[in-house]
């Protein structure tokens, strides 16, 4: 069991924050933010995130700092979600990951360059959030229960856990009931995905839809997703990943649908009739 958790004095990031976090809701064990000893190094109940120059999960240490250059991108984070058995779930359900494990390997411009954005970019996608968690976490030599950023650091990491738990059974869920449709549009055939309402309805069906289709390999076919509407009897209608040839504000007077979305990505409608559904996408078509 886990006693006490162990990271890097000075300024923190992400990666380390995010490891930390889910330590806490793991054990609920105290932080300190100083260099290890080389017999807290070799006490297991000691964990150690993102410094010791080690990394030797079966004694709870975490660094990737000595792996060489050519190593692939890695941050104490991925190390602790492998040793958690989540890691595989975790690069495919939550997409900030990979950048983060870029960033924190290869440095701000080579993450900028392997996203291809502008390097400005990088610092345009923080937010007060991230600098008061960030800077907060920095000032601290300690943190136990009962402090206000430890007690948030808790819920960051019990989120992140019951997020990767439930996220496979999610898929699971839409694999045992999900449709796919082929439909004709002119003389294209646009495919989709259909998620029928079911008792219990599933829990996020947008969300599960969506990692159901990149669970399953179909990024590069499907351009529709049809899903349960929580807030109604009837679905929701979008394009997966901006699909560029549909746009559903071209349905936006159709009597059955009640809202769609300015930008064209998505409409609801009270239709549960496939054939109406089906009719709905093919009317968004635009060629």
């Amino acid at each position: 069991m886990t006693q006490l958790i162990l990271t890097h004095p000075g300024s923190a990031h992400k990666d380390d924050l995010l490891a930390v976090s889910l330590l806490i809701a793991q054990h609920g064990a105290p932080v300190e933010r100083r260099d290890p000893t080389p017999a807290e190094i070799e006490d297991a109940s000691v964990a150690i995130v993102d410094i010791g120059g080690v990394h030797e999960p079966s004694r709870m240490n975490f660094d990737h700092h000595h792996f060489p250059r050519e190593h692939a991108p890695t941050c104490a984070l991925s190390l602790l979600l492998d040793h958690l058995g989540l890691y595989e779930d975790a690069k495919q359900f939550c997409e900030w990951l990979e950048p983060a494990e870029y960033f924190d390997s290869r440095g701000p411009a080579r993450t900028a360059e392997w996203l291809g954005v502008p390097r400005r970019a990088i610092s345009q996608l923080n937010s007060p959030v991230d600098i008061t968690l960030l800077r907060r976490f920095a000032q601290r030599t300690r943190l136990e229960a009962g402090d206000t950023l430890y007690e948030f650091m808790r819920l960051v990491g019990q989120d992140l856990l019951d997020y990767l738990r439930v996220a496979r059974e999610r898929i699971d869920f839409v694999a045992a009931h999900v449709e796919r449709w082929s439909i004709a549009c002119g003389d294209e055939v646009i495919e989709a995905v259909f998620l029928p309402r079911t008792d219990p309805l599933a829990d996020e069906p947008s969300n599960a839809l969506n990692s159901y289709v990149r669970d399953a390999g179909l990024e590069g076919e499907v351009a529709a997703v049809v899903y349960p509407d929580r807030r109604g009897a009837g679905y929701g209608v979008g394009r997966y990943e901006d699909h560029p040839k549909l746009d559903f504000s071209r349905v936006e007077q159709e009597a059955d649908v009640h809202f769609a979305h300015k930008s064209g990505f998505m409409c609801k409608t009270s239709a549960t009739e496939p054939k109406r559904l089906k009719q709905l996408i093919a009317s968004a078509y635009r060629g």
